[in-house]
């Protein structure tokens, strides 16, 4: 199993029509074929030393290889997706895992 997941931050987080635009263009790239399982999340209400919630939104995704990973990043679809919404972030960070 490969796990990516992407912190998005937004230029503007204030701005709610931002936030719904990053949301749909995710909807759209969960079509990839190689994506087992995906979810769309923003930061929970919690509040412990340890927990950083400055980020807008998150994309969790997993895929059955590094290899499914690999062909997402050049989908015609994920290129579209940095195409569009991309001028929407400020700042973007990504977490790859496998199983240990």
């Amino acid at each position: 199993m490969f796990v990516h997941h992407v912190y998005f931050w937004l230029q503007h987080p204030e701005r709610v029509e931002d936030r719904a635009a990053l949301v749909a263009g995710l909807r759209k790239l969960s079509k990839v074929g190689t994506i087992r399982q995906h979810h769309i999340g923003v930061p929970a209400a919690t509040d412990r030393g340890v927990i950083d919630n400055s980020y807008s939104v998150s994309w969790m995704l997993i895929f059955d290889t590094p290899e499914d990973q690999d062909s997402y990043q050049v989908d015609p679809i994920h290129l579209q997706f940095v195409k569009e919404c991309s001028p929407l972030w400020s700042k973007v960070v990504v977490y790859d895992s496998i199983d240990a």
